[in-house]
């Protein structure tokens, strides 16, 4: 694979460093839907953030009803703002097979940046949001991401290292 040109994103790649661990990235993860996908996802946070999973899973599908976070191109950065987060927390997930997430092209989705952030804030936990959604509608990047052969490797290019250097 040939290395992502990263442009003029040095920042956001720093940003993404710090709200989303080695651990945070999930490969090849299968789920039968949206709802299956926002289960997964709020299991797993719950899980890295000693959190309840019905809690993040409630706020998640609370911001859905807002309007889909999935943002097209095959993907989806949902989203919520939760009391207990004390700094935003990231999962980036690729899934196995693409899924249906009321996108706003229709296209599913097979790239998925869940982010938690804290209630309250303003500035940063908003940078946050900003920095993955131009990361991830980057369709070089996007492509990379498609390619990435596993969890490193999409760690790797999302954080802003070159695969096999982190």
């Amino acid at each position: 694979m040939r290395p992502v040109p990263l442009g003029p994103m040095p920042d956001d790649a720093m940003i993404l460093d710090g709200i989303l661990a080695p651990d945070g990235v999930i490969h090849g993860l299968r789920v039968s839907g949206k709802a299956a996908l926002l289960d997964a996802l709020a299991g797993r946070a719950a899980g890295a953030l000693d959190l309840d999973a019905d809690g993040i899973r409630a706020a998640l599908v609370r911001r859905e009803g807002l309007g889909s976070t999935g943002i097209g191109g095959g993907v989806a950065l949902p989203h919520a703002r939760l009391d207990a987060v004390r700094r935003p927390y990231g999962l980036l997930a690729r899934l196995r097979d693409p899924v249906d997430f009321d996108a706003v092209d229709e296209r599913p989705v097979d790239l998925v940046f869940l982010l938690l952030l804290p209630a309250g804030c303003g500035g940063e936990p908003l940078n946050a949001l900003a920095c993955v959604a131009r990361r991830l509608r980057d369709p070089e990047m996007a492509a990379a991401l498609r390619g990435a052969r596993d969890a490193t490797g999409l760690h790797a290019l999302v954080s802003g290292r070159t695969p096999g250097k982190a």
